[in-house]
């Protein structure tokens, strides 16, 4: 990965990090009292979060749906858009589903009046900033584990079947109505043959009617079905980043590799392995134990270099998705604020600030001013007039690359 020059030179640490800010849209942790049923963010967090279930009755009083069906079907045709379109008829437990992926024209959509089908649209937050400010409502859970907002927009009877998901969710009825049910299902199976994953012989232990402004929280494994109620029902899912231990092994070490830089290799005698006391061997396919130990040795050094790991992790955390590109070409106007594209994804550790899977090391004021950035995702234009020329070089940078949008 690039390495990027300090934005400041001063070695002053960084402030922590958590704190609200007065000029965010929301601030990390001001949710509002309806949103977690009466429930501070940290009473959520440590009653609820990865525990147990939360049904809150109109946690989003009197909400709009974030588009208009009309709009959200005309984002299934795009090819910068994730779509989806499931169709399920039959009796239930032996229903015939099918799958199809975007996109795809409006005509390949039944009739809104036709039940039993439904069509989502993954990162609705990346193209409509009403549903951007939903999702910014939920970040009082860390940036690095937001995902996105999902939409989901089923006829009479439509859904995806019972289901597991491995990350926390939750979903927002914005229109119409959706039973749900859910249970934990320890031993669940999975029906077989089916182009979804559809848990096989679902047995609910609570169910309720969601009506437009409810929400309800699951946490990762339990088992949910949801099926829509008369037709014209949109759902919101907040789903949230977990990465698996292989994924997260994988690419730090990625990360790390591109990372390794021994000043030594480009001497006039780089260091290479030597074995003098090699005995002659009658096993010449086995690999040399001296060897395998110089290898070891040289991967515990690489990931014994200070920050190497965080700087790894950083990168891959803030790494934008495979399907997304930014707009390029904007300018910076003088004396303007700034705020994060959608798009963008900033994070920060007591080292670094991590953007779009680049990093770059940052201390004293530009420190504080990057996390403010991370933390409310915008500066205003006094806090960006304070910043050193380092980091004002920078942030027009951003905005250039289309990372940024001057305000």
């Amino acid at each position: 990965m690039p390495k990027k020059n300090p934005t400041s030179p001063q070695k002053t640490a960084v402030a922590p990090a958590q704190r609200p800010h007065p000029d965010a849209a929301v601030a990390p942790l001001d949710v509002g009292s309806e949103l977690l049923g009466g429930l501070s963010a940290e009473a959520f967090m440590r009653r609820h979060w990865q525990r147990k279930p939360l049904l809150v009755r109109q946690a989003l009083p009197g909400v709009v749906p974030p588009l208009s069906r009309a709009e959200l079907f005309a984002l299934v045709e795009r090819d910068d858009v994730e779509s989806r379109l499931i169709r399920r008829e039959g009796e239930p437990g032996r229903e015939a589903w099918q799958l199809r992926r975007g996109p795809m024209p409006r005509r390949a959509l039944p009739s809104a009046s036709k039940p039993g089908w439904t069509v989502l649209v993954q990162g609705l937050n990346l193209h409509v900033p009403a549903a951007e400010a939903i999702l910014n409502r939920f970040r009082f859970v860390p940036q690095a584990r937001l995902d996105d907002l999902m939409v989901s927009w089923a006829s009479d009877g439509g859904g995806v079947g019972p289901h597991f998901d491995s990350y926390d969710v939750f979903l927002i009825q914005v229109q119409g109505q959706r039973r749900w049910r859910i249970g934990r299902m320890p031993n669940a199976e999975l029906r077989p043959g089916l182009p979804l994953k559809i848990i096989d012989g679902f047995v609910a232990e609570q169910e309720w009617v969601l009506e437009a402004g409810d929400m309800l929280y699951l946490p990762p494994g339990w088992a949910h079905d949801g099926d829509a109620v008369g037709g014209d029902c949109m759902t919101c899912s907040v789903g949230f980043r977990s990465p698996g231990r292989s994924e997260l092994v994988r690419e730090t070490l990625l990360r790390l590799a591109d990372a390794v830089d021994d000043e030594a290799d480009g001497g006039a005698r780089p260091p290479v392995y030597r074995d003098p006391g090699q005995l002659a061997t009658d096993a010449p396919g086995r690999i040399p134990a001296a060897l395998h130990d110089y290898a070891q040795a040289a991967l515990t050094r690489a990931l014994a270099e200070p920050g190497a790991l965080a700087q790894a992790l950083g990168e891959y955390l803030s790494e934008p998705k495979a399907q997304i590109s930014f707009d390029p070409g904007r300018t910076m106007p003088e004396g303007c604020g700034v705020r994060l594209d959608p798009r963008t994804c900033l994070l920060y550790d007591d080292r670094r600030v991590y953007c779009n899977g680049e990093s770059w090391r940052a201390a004293g004021r530009d420190a504080r001013a990057l996390q403010q950035l991370a933390d409310a995702r915008a500066l205003d234009a006094a806090s960006v007039a304070k910043a050193s020329p380092e980091l004002q070089e920078l942030l027009t940078q951003w905005v250039e690359d289309g990372w940024l949008l001057p305000t």
